[in-house]
């Protein structure tokens, strides 16, 4: 994924390359963890309740907000530093636990719990096949791909049309389409481990960018399993 001059840097050995795997799983907590503190420090103040959800123009800000890091931060990876890489995927779990508090003020509490717990399972069964698996998963890419532009589409459409068929629909193809990715992914960045960095920049890089991508498919694993599993209050 990033380019390496082998006449000035030289590989870093396999014993740290090994190394890779637990960084990548190690960002991705901190920041669903950082997700989670911002998401139960917005629900404790009403006056941050009132500011964001009671105003749609702020609300999707943030929502456009966080896609415009995600793009930024895929985008801008080799040109950008590590630590700016880090601070953009921290700010965009902390924005998006900003989100993501509305799930408290729709779903009860207890569902949200069990949907979280099922996501989490499923994610960590797909995530292990993805890694020690010997199967190529590298033809799964277009298909999830193209399921997930049509998942998009579909919600869009639906945001006009109020369809609780396609709300349910799109619910259950998500599951599977994330499902998927977990795996897909997962193997993804183990050859991406196993191909070596120039430097620990590099490396640091690509662990943030695999966290932002593993991150990604667990929130929107979990959203559509509350989607299904959710009771709303």
């Amino acid at each position: 994924m990033f380019e390496r001059d082998q006449t000035y840097q030289t590989p870093l050995t396999a014993a740290t390359t090994a190394t890779f795997i637990p960084k990548v799983y190690g960002w991705m907590t901190a920041g669903l963890a950082l997700t989670a503190l911002v998401a139960a420090f917005t629900l404790s103040s009403q006056g941050i309740l009132d500011l964001v959800f009671g105003n749609r123009l702020i609300f999707y800000g943030l929502i456009i907000g966080e896609l415009g890091l995600v793009v930024a931060l895929s985008a801008a990876i080799n040109r950008i530093s590590a630590m700016t890489a880090t601070l953009i995927f921290m700010l965009y779990s902390a924005l998006n636990g900003v989100t993501f508090a509305s799930i408290f003020l729709i779903y009860t509490s207890s569902s949200i719990a069990s949907a979280f717990l099922v996501a989490s399972g499923t994610f960590a069964a797909m995530s292990l096949y993805g890694y020690v698996t010997k199967r190529d998963l590298t033809g799964w890419g277009s298909f999830l791909f193209m399921g997930l532009v049509g998942i998009i589409i579909a919600s869009v459409v639906n945001i006009f049309l109020h369809s609780e068929m396609i709300t349910w629909i799109t619910s259950y193809l998500g599951v599977f389409i994330f499902v998927g990715l977990t795996a897909y992914d997962t193997q993804k960045i183990k050859r991406i481990g196993q191909n070596g960095f120039a430097d620990s920049e590099s490396q640091r890089k690509a662990a943030i960018l695999g966290a932002l991508t593993l991150y990604l498919d667990f929130i929107n694993l979990f959203l559509m399993l509350l989607r299904i599993m959710g009771s709303k209050r």
